[in-house]
């Protein structure tokens, strides 16, 4: 299988394709972000990277007939926390995907981005021809992310719960930074723990046992959101706390590639900020990993 994959970031596509048991013989990349190449670069060395989206016209692959088309096309103008220019923003790169789509003609296709306006998904459906499905990460890690794909590939959509919790992926690290310092993180009130907005990290309850009935904040903001078991969203900044034995600390980068079910220290090779970014803009592996099994029927 020759595959194109479009925005490919660190290649969490390849890894995919790898965990589903997929052969590829060639596997083109399309990126612009240097950091993203290393780490794929490190991890899969024989990708053929070609560079921006923008500059594939006309390109024949080496006579290669593309097999599978992948890609997840920036979000941020489509994304509830951007800044809702849709398809006037950096999310106009859609339409980069489709040209080459309407191109290459590959046998499969898969697009992902986040959950929208209603408009403009209806606007990438009619663009693709397929409906979207939409999968939530948390029946495949600890992290909560709901993401909307819209694919040919005739894949199993009877999905089963892995019960993946936070504190399945939980891991010491001599780096591990507490941060219960000048504020009350935790406040017991009786029997029951309550639990304080005294940081900008969000909350996460690795179980239930660790906070007894516990009080949750109201917020309607990413920052101070409390989760009980699962993350929510990873974000680029990957800015969350996690509460562990009454003590409030930073997920570390292993716990956050974990979210990603990405094994231990693929994104290392680069800086921390760059490790999270990636991480934060990647697809949730084992998601696509069951979508790319439907290519073996």
């Amino acid at each position: 299988m020759n595959v194109l994959s479009l925005f490919d970031g660190m290649s969490c596509g390849q890894l995919a394709l790898k965990k589903a048991g997929i052969k590829v013989d060639t596997y083109y990349a399309s990126e612009v972000d240097k950091y993203a190449i290393q780490v794929a670069e490190k991890n899969f060395p024989n990708t053929i990277h070609i560079g921006s989206a923008l500059d594939i016209e006309g390109w024949k692959f080496g006579g290669e007939k593309i097999d599978l088309l992948i890609g997840g096309s920036p979000c941020q103008s489509f994304s509830r926390s951007g800044d809702g220019s849709g398809f006037d923003g950096k999310s106009k790169l859609f339409w980069e995907y489709v040209r080459i789509l309407n191109e290459v003609k590959p046998k499969y296709f898969l697009l992902e981005n986040v959950v929208m306006k209603k408009e403009w998904e209806d606007i990438i459906t009619k663009a693709l021809g397929v409906e979207p499905i939409m999968i939530d990460s948390k029946f495949f890690s600890a992290q909560k992310r709901q993401r909307l794909y819209w694919t040919n590939i005739p894949f199993d959509k009877d999905i089963k719960d892995m019960n993946v919790n936070i504190s399945d992926i939980l891991c010491e690290c001599d780096t591990d930074v507490v941060i219960n310092n000048h504020d009350v993180v935790l406040e017991k009130v009786g029997d029951s723990f309550k639990v304080k907005n005294a940081t900008k990290l969000g909350y996460l309850i690795a179980n239930d046992g660790d906070c007894i009935n516990l009080e949750v904040p109201k917020s309607n903001t990413r920052r101070g959101r409390v989760s009980v078991g699962k993350s929510n969203t990873l974000n680029t900044a990957c800015n969350y706390g996690v509460v562990v034995g009454g003590n409030l600390r930073k997920l570390n980068i292993t716990e956050l590639e974990r979210l990603q079910t990405l094994p231990d220290g693929y994104t290392s090779g680069v800086s921390e900020t760059q490790r999270k970014k990636m991480i934060g803009n990647g697809w949730t592996v084992d998601v696509i990993a069951h979508i790319f099994k439907g290519l073996k029927s």
